[in-house]
């Protein structure tokens, strides 16, 4: 039987998983396929580090990436090692030599995607990412391909399973953020330095992959807002839950006649939403057409066989398509799902324009005037009360108020919150969430 061959780049957690599918599904790939998949080569940084994954002896391991792109008989290089420089030169080369690839690289999608699936279009190739946004939840054949008859309206989700894993914990056990934090780490959840999960950077990321696919233009990541979970405490989860809500890290996008509105940042979800119940470290992403209606994907969304599992399906796609028309068959796959042309900037909505409800946490002193000067200070700004909670004890010499505002703009309550962060009654800054 036939065989298409595979050069790895990075036999981490990600490939060893997809070796171990691989083998364990191998029967049942080949019925699908008519062909075997085969690994030839394997790139690593340290040959001698210990593998997860018992490679055959036919497998050469090496340091030198350029193997994979030189070899003539590997067809299809898979490219997990993350990171940015390195990742980008051997995509580019790669393509450049005719070689399909697979990567799971969200980082490098986002800041170089629109560079690379053209070098892609340039070459024939597929560059093929499933596996860079959300693990297992097919989110990106979703888009490309099951609703591309749709216009897709907005996106939202949880896309970073270490930072809902910290909130299902702060939620449910009334853990403080450090201590919820530590647990990621100790069960391999979060990295040693977890800056990119915890401050939102991560899921920007693949929120950036997953405009491009919904609305055909590209958002650049460094104009999209974005802000971690850092500021979340106890005490404002405890707050949401007696007005009926979850925290949630969310991403989200919506298109309109006025432009893209998109951004990352902690929001009260209500308890009765799909996404305020999706727990642990698992994903979830719901996807609004105008034909189809609201799509809810939900699933794990890291880990070494649920990202591996997105790899394969990847890896199936292309051979499937060598299969069908052949090596130079002259067929130009649809990276994009628009048609491979360059994609436009996307216009921007400007985030202080944007419309929500918002939690507000004030730190005050336990005085008389504080209510008035805070009411006053909203309403001067336009901005309307729904609910408003005082908790206060005696001998404090802060006490929490906790305001629900009616729909406002950002550029509002921005400014609530600078002036009465500046009044002398207020002890700590404000924290403020948006409410879906």
């Amino acid at each position: 039987m036939e065989a298409v061959k595979l050069g790895i780049a990075g036999f981490g957690t990600v490939g060893t998983g997809l070796a171990d599918i691989m083998s364990e599904n191998r029967t049942m790939l080949e019925k699908r396929l008519g062909r075997t998949i085969e690994i030839k080569t394997v790139a690593v940084r340290n040959l001698d580090k210990p593998r997860g994954h018992a490679l055959a002896e036919t497998t050469e391991l090496t340091t030198d990436l350029d193997k994979l792109v030189n070899d003539p008989e590997i067809d299809i290089v898979v490219e997990l090692m993350g990171g940015l420089e390195a990742a980008r030169t051997l995509i580019s080369k790669a393509l450049a030599a005719g070689k399909h690839v697979v990567s799971a690289n969200k980082h490098l999608l986002a800041e170089h995607g629109p560079e690379l699936f053209a070098l892609a279009r340039e070459n024939n190739c597929f560059l093929s990412y499933e596996a860079s946004c959300a693990g297992g939840i097919p989110v990106v054949q979703t888009l490309r391909e099951s609703l591309a008859g749709d216009r897709i309206e907005g996106m939202l989700g949880i896309l970073n399973g270490t930072a809902n894993y910290i909130l299902s914990e702060m939620t449910t056990k009334g853990m403080d953020f450090e201590t919820a934090l530590q647990q990621a780490q100790d069960l391999g959840y979060a990295e040693a330095d977890p800056t990119f999960d915890i401050e939102g950077f991560d899921t920007a990321h693949k929120l950036c992959v997953l405009i491009r696919l919904a609305f055909g233009v590209d958002y650049p990541l460094n104009m999209l807002p974005i802000q971690g979970i850092t500021s979340v405490t106890p005490l404002d989860i405890e707050f949401a839950r007696e007005f009926g809500y979850r925290v949630k890290l969310i991403a989200h996008a919506n298109s309109s006649d006025h432009g893209v509105e998109a951004g990352v940042h902690p929001a009260l979800v209500p308890y009765t939403y799909l996404l305020a119940r999706v727990g642990g470290n698992y994903n979830a992403v719901r996807i609004e057409g105008n034909a189809v209606g609201p799509v809810m994907l939900h699933g794990q969304g890291a880990g070494d066989r649920p990202t591996g599992s997105a790899v394969l399906a990847d890896i199936l796609c292309i051979v499937r398509h060598l299969t069908q028309c052949g090596a130079d068959s002259g067929f130009i796959p649809d990276n994009t799902g628009f048609g491979n042309a360059p994609l436009k900037q996307a216009q921007i909505m400007p985030p202080e324009k944007t419309m929500s409800r918002y939690y507000f946490r004030f730190m005050v002193a336990d005085k008389t005037g504080v209510m008035a000067a805070i009411t006053r200070s909203m309403a001067d700004h336009g901005v309307s009360i729904a609910q408003a909670v005082q908790k206060g004890e005696p001998d404090l010499d802060a006490v929490p108020l906790v305001i629900i505002t009616h729909t406002t703009e950002a550029r509002a309550a921005q400014a609530v919150a600078k002036e009465i962060d500046a009044m002398d009654f207020s002890l700590e800054p404000c924290v403020r969430f948006r409410i879906l």
